[in-house]
């Protein structure tokens, strides 16, 4: 009797610890959704590389458009985000995207001038003095334009992002008018224009890659340079620069561009996917870069660490007057309907 009773317990307790430890097996059960259970052919994965710091206009934009096309593809669509140029360098992401060892960059529009001559003319220096020309021109003829350049260049445009105006730093003296850049040496971008632009001023440019840029300064093998004011703050540059003009003299943002077979491999739906998640994020992006900008600009002036000069409108025409030659310049290289669009936008405009 003692052996039964023996096996009728054991019984009991196998049962009632195979009841609590071991998952029931039935075809509604499942696990707590995780992107890595996808197959590699279930699951389309977007490698996004760029080349700011994360907290910067650009960097949650890139979140913020992640997050959506997880969102809006139920999990099937990934974008893998790679910030800090820790995939490839700001001189490297073009020809990765076309190259196919990338499939999405944002970079600023600079960083097509010397493949698509068209894009010179968002380099120019006023060209667009304000946040509604920048918009006219990107989301009207000039726009459609420089995107209808991009297809003999097998690069997809998608949008452009926001950022903000371009500021001067220095660590030599403050730079009111033309003269005061005599002979300061200032890292730029590789663009002819930007190059251009700080030689009509009197300075000397350098060409260095936004991740050298701190360093360059830091050793003080520049005296300056021209960014925005969230990219000025996210790189630290305001700790080893004594003097910053608000000039707004230039306007930096981004084309959101796809490598072109990658874009054409996915089938509508997917596109669509992309396309919305783009749209959300753009118009998000739009009201925050102002945000993160001005909000920064208040941080570094409470740092107490530079000198800061708000130029003048009249002193803004005499910056202009200087820079002149650059226009016609860019004329001759883009042609006069381009050109003469832009023209029409910042005159109407320009204070």
């Amino acid at each position: 009797m003692n052996n039964v009773k023996w096996i009728v317990l054991s019984v009991v307790m196998i049962t009632f610890w195979l009841y609590w430890l071991v998952p029931p097996f039935s075809s509604t059960a499942s696990l707590p959704y995780d992107d890595e259970q996808e197959g590699l052919q279930d699951q389309i994965v977007i490698r996004f590389s760029h080349v700011v710091a994360e907290h910067t206009p650009k960097g949650l934009a890139a979140q913020k458009f992640a997050s959506l096309v997880a969102k809006k593809s139920n999990g099937k669509m990934k974008v893998e985000i790679y910030a800090n140029g820790t995939l490839f360098t700001d001189e490297e992401e073009l020809e990765a995207l076309k190259q196919g060892k990338v499939e999405m960059i944002a970079p600023a529009y600079s960083k097509l001038t010397g493949f698509i001559p068209e894009w010179r003319v968002l380099d120019l220096p006023f060209a667009l003095p304000n946040d509604k020309a920048v918009e006219e021109a990107l989301q009207g003829k000039v726009g459609k334009i420089l995107f209808s350049k991009l297809q003999s260049f097998h690069v997809k445009g998608l949008a452009f992002w926001e950022n903000g105006f371009k500021q001067v730093t220095n660590s030599v003296r403050p730079i009111v008018q033309p003269a005061d850049f005599h002979d300061l040496r200032f890292r730029t971008m590789p663009s002819d224009v930007i190059q251009e632009q700080f030689r009509l001023l009197g300075a000397i440019p350098k060409v260095a890659p936004f991740h050298d840029t701190f360093r360059e300064l830091y050793y003080q093998q520049v005296d300056g340079q021209e960014n925005t004011i969230s990219n000025i703050y996210s790189k630290r540059f305001y700790e080893v620069q004594r003097y910053m003009t608000i000039s707004n003299h230039g306007y930096l943002g981004y084309v959101v561009l796809m490598n072109e077979s990658f874009w054409n491999r996915l089938t509508s739906s997917q596109q669509q996917v992309i396309l919305e998640a783009l749209a959300e994020t753009t118009t998000w992006m739009k009201i925050h870069a102002k945000i993160i900008n001005e909000k920064q600009l208040n941080e570094i002036i409470h740092t107490r660490r530079m000198h800061i000069h708000w130029l003048t409108d009249e002193q803004k025409r005499e910056w202009l007057n200087h820079l002149q030659p650059l226009y016609d310049r860019v004329r001759r290289q883009v042609g006069g309907q381009l050109m003469n669009e832009v023209l029409r936008i910042q005159q109407k405009y320009l204070q």
